[in-house]
């Protein structure tokens, strides 16, 4: 039985929109209950601020309070668990519970705009939504690093159109694949949406818009395109949509609850 959370972070972004991140999360999680006909568990993150240090923006906050609360969430989840964020850093924790759970066959769909592949030291931000992938894999900030990891390879980047020079270079060495077809050796998935796959004229509520995005219809067909996969864990994040705006979603919500209910056993 699929357990929604709400996780309203919004430190691991910055830049204008950010600040709606919370309110957007909670919106489109609203609607995401009510599309699966699940309770919504509220995951309670601080909407305060901190320093940025080490080449991370809020880093204190990340690694803090709203990282223990997202920890204690998911001590005992009943099944498989769609978090609704919030900024993309809020996957660093379900993904990494994951791969503890499920082994090195646990493999990552990352739909997503950017790559999120930066470091510390790559980022030409510090907000740590952009290097969130990185971290699953094990590299970059030690406080933030996996552990275990993800195996290289074990992660597909889809709908990706906007690349860092570091990323590219990680793409290269094949930390990530580009196709789902050169996705070996995966025996769980975890699905991640970062909504900006979207083109802005499918969906103005996008913290980090960029052009030449997906449909709806087009994403909805990717996500059900994964049902022979044994999807264990599913992520929506960077919203910032209100209540009204969020409801052209409800197909891709719909999309990701068919996946989280019909995983393969074993």
């Amino acid at each position: 039985m699929t357990l929604v959370n709400a996780v309203p972070q919004r430190q691991g972004a910055v830049g204008p929109r950010a600040a709606g991140l919370p309110d957007g999360c909670l919106a489109l999680a609203e609607l995401a209950g009510h599309v699966l006909g699940r309770p919504v568990h509220h995951v309670r993150q601080t909407r305060s601020l901190s320093e940025v240090d080490a080449g991370v923006a809020n880093r204190a906050v990340l690694t803090g309070a709203n990282r223990a609360a997202q920890l204690a969430a998911l001590e005992a989840p009943g099944g498989p668990v769609l978090t609704i964020g919030g900024d993309c850093g809020v996957e660093l924790v379900p993904i990494g519970v994951a791969r503890f759970r499920y082994g090195p066959g646990l493999g990552v769909a990352w739909f997503d705009a950017h790559a999120d592949l930066n470091t510390a030291s790559t980022s030409p931000s510090g907000a740590f939504h952009g290097m969130v992938l990185r971290s699953l894999f094990g590299e970059g900030d030690p406080e933030f690093a996996a552990d275990p990891a993800l195996e290289p390879g074990h992660a597909v980047l889809a709908g990706t159109r906007v690349f860092d020079p570091e990323e590219r270079a990680a793409v290269s060495r094949g930390l990530v694949v580009e196709s789902f077809d050169a996705l070996a050796g995966v025996d769980k998935l975890y699905v991640h949406v970062d909504l900006d796959v979207l083109d802005p004229g499918e969906f103005p509520g996008l913290n980090c818009p960029e052009p030449a995005g997906w449909t709806i219809e087009r994403l909805v067909a990717e996500l059900d395109a994964l049902a022979a996969f044994d999807v264990v864990g599913a992520g929506i994040t960077e919203c910032v949509g209100t209540s009204r705006e969020v409801e052209v979603l409800e197909p891709v919500l719909a999309a990701v609850g068919r996946l989280l209910v019909s995983g393969k056993p074993g």
